[in-house]
């Protein structure tokens, strides 16, 4: 989040896959609900990286699966979305929905071209 308390846009992007993963997630099923969804490749680096700050803000937690033997014995890390992290999102929905207000972009479509 910046400081005037909203998300970035890859911020909301991971909290949302967070929760359409039903709440819970780790990194490489937030990845590929994001790519699925917007057909733009991440890299698995910036979501950790993403979910690592999220958790430091406190809009989600984290714990780690026993090991497990699919993996090798090795632990998952599971991201769950905090009481902050839906306020966040509801903010950032809220945001985006009262600025879209009144915006009609057939209106706008003529002007872009020729406005210089």
């Amino acid at each position: 989040m910046g400081r005037d308390g909203l998300l970035g846009s890859f911020e909301e992007l991971v909290l949302l896959a967070v929760a359409r993963a039903g709440g819970e997630g780790y990194g490489m099923t937030v990845r590929r609900e994001i790519e699925a969804r917007t057909g733009r490749e991440v890299t698995i680096g910036a979501v950790y990286a993403t979910l690592d700050r999220l958790e430091a803000k406190g809009l989600l937690s984290s714990h780690l699966t026993d090991g497990d033997a699919g993996r090798g014995g090795r632990a998952r890390r599971i991201f769950r979305i905090e009481r902050a992290g839906v306020d966040a999102l509801a903010t950032a929905r809220e945001t985006r929905a009262g600025l879209w207000e009144g915006v009609d972009l057939a209106d706008l479509g003529g002007r872009v071209e020729g406005s210089r």
